[in-house]
This record gives structure tokens, sequence and C-alpha cells, in this order.
């Protein structure tokens, strides 16, 4: 998922033409979270959110939080035969709940005040019963920005935003940090779940990844099968549920085929592989409360 896609995709969220991405390593492991039966894959996907530019959600008749959103075909220019084509894509990031008004998303996702101001993140933006695409949230679902508590961009290395919300989030439990990497890096071969909104689409659960190489300053490499509004998806420990670190960019995604874009797919141990930023990055910014020992 490169980087300079995922800037993209932020691009046609304000109106600018662009095309899709994503990669799959060997099989693709993405689901739904109807399909999703392991009852700790779906209480941590309960604390994740999607970002969704502020002006394409809009209060119902009803009182719940409308995302405006067009089809992942028509956003992104995808072919009719990939995976997910007709979902709604309504957002541009994902994020992860970690205090009671802290987001962890990446740096690139949010990169201003004025920018992290437009901004709604959004809980619950999931397909729960097949064929029944999410439209409507909840308003408590629905919170925005009040401060950056922490922004870091740095291409080849750490890639990480802290977000201050708005008001204290009550109806999802914050999630846990893998403290335990404050002084060690994660094995390579290490399950991993990643949980987030790849394009934007409603909650994808991907737990086919495995860590490649942890020897990185501020990341770790791994074969999660990502898109672009993946970066700032929580990546997750599968036998702990702890969060190991944030996607944050990687393999070329797409290629061109008959004027549309299909899935580029290369072997669970090809490719450049996916950039993750390490937990322990994140915990030397956070508030001291926040950390849980």
């Amino acid at each position: 998922m490169k980087l300079s896609f995922v800037i993209a995709i932020m691009a046609i969220m304000t109106g600018s033409a662009m095309a899709g991405e994503k990669v799959i390593y060997g099989n693709d492991d993405r689901k739904d979270l109807y399909e999703v039966t392991n009852p700790l894959y779906r209480k941590l996907a309960d604390s994740t959110v999607v970002l969704v530019k502020k002006a394409d959600v809009q209060q119902s008749s009803t009182g719940t939080m409308t995302i405006r959103a067009q089809t992942f075909q028509r956003t992104l220019n995808v072919c009719s035969s990939e995976r997910f084509a007709d979902q709604p894509s309504g957002g541009f990031c994902s994020g992860s709940l970690i205090a009671k008004n802290i987001i962890l998303t990446a740096g690139h996702c949010v990169t201003s005040m004025s920018g992290c101001q437009g901004v709604n993140f959004v809980f619950g933006y999931a397909v729960n019963a097949k064929s029944q695409y999410p439209k409507n949230v909840p308003q408590s679902d629905v919170v925005g920005c009040k401060n950056i508590i922490y922004r870091e961009q740095n291409g080849n290395g750490a890639d990480f935003a802290l977000i201050e919300l708005d008001r204290a989030i009550t109806n999802h439990a914050p999630l846990k940090l893998a403290t335990s990497r404050k002084n060690s890096d994660i094995p390579k071969g290490t399950k991993l779940v990643m949980i987030g909104h790849p394009a934007g689409l409603p909650t994808k659960v991907e737990d086919g990844g495995k860590v490649r190489d942890s020897s990185k300053t501020g990341f770790f490499v791994a074969n999660t099968d990502s898109y672009g509004g993946n970066s700032g998806s929580a990546v997750f420990n599968q036998a702990t549920g702890e969060i190991e670190g944030v996607l944050v960019r990687g393999e070329t995604d797409y290629v061109a085929r008959n004027g549309c874009y299909v899935s580029n797919v290369v072997g669970e141990n090809e490719g450049r592989g996916e950039d993750i930023t390490k937990v322990s990055s994140v915990i030397a910014h956070l508030p001291s409360k926040v950390v849980r020992n």
C-alpha cells in the first residue's frame, strides 16, 4: 500500500480524481463483520473507527447520522469483478480507540489541526448482515477532533497520530497496547490480525498476516492484505488481542486492466510487504495515564 496512493485517496475525498489500491498476499483473508465468528476479533472491531470527512456526515430525520458515500467501484474505478465493488466507500483512513478520548491513527491521515477538525471518527461502520450495507449510524458513534496530541510522519520510519476527541467515548471499550514492546521487538513470524476500513469500506477483518521483519527503526514489515484506507488500522497480535502497531504504507496495490483496476496479487512471501509503525513509537508519546503496564 504505497503512501503516495494513500494521499491520492484522501484527495478524492475532497473531489479530486484518482485510481484505487490494494495488495493481496497469497489468499485474500479479508472478511466482513457478519462473517467473523471469533469473539475476540468482534470485540476488537467494536473499538475501531473509520475517518470520514465531516461534510459527508449528516444528521437524518430519525436522529441517526447518515454517511454519504458512493460505491467502491464508482469511487476508485475498480472492476466489477473486484470483491466489495458494490459496497459504499465512505471514509479515507482508519483508527482505533486506545483511551476514552484518544484515537490512534496514521500521521499522514491527519496532517494539521484544521484538517483534524474537518474529520469525524465513526464507530460501527460495518456490514452486520449479508448485503445489508451501512448508511446510518447512531449519533453516539460519531465523534469529532479536539486536538492533535502528537503526530509523526517519517516516510522511512514511524508514522502515527494521537488524536484527542471532543468528548469521552462510553459505549466502546479502549483497546490495549502491547506495552511489553517498549523494550523488545515483535518476533518474526508472529501471527497478526488487522481491522480497519480499506478504501473507506465498511469494517474488514484480516487475520492472515505474519511479521516478516522487525529489525527496522520505527516500524516492522508484514504481509497483511491492505488497501489505502487501511492506513491507520490497528494491527493486533492474534494471540493476545493487543495492538502491535499501525498500518501505514506498503506494496503497489492495483494494476489497470481493460479500463478499470484489479488487485495486485503476489505470493504469500513475495512483494515488499506492508510497513506497520511499531507500538513502541506510540507508547513513547502517550500521556502517562494512558500507558498500561
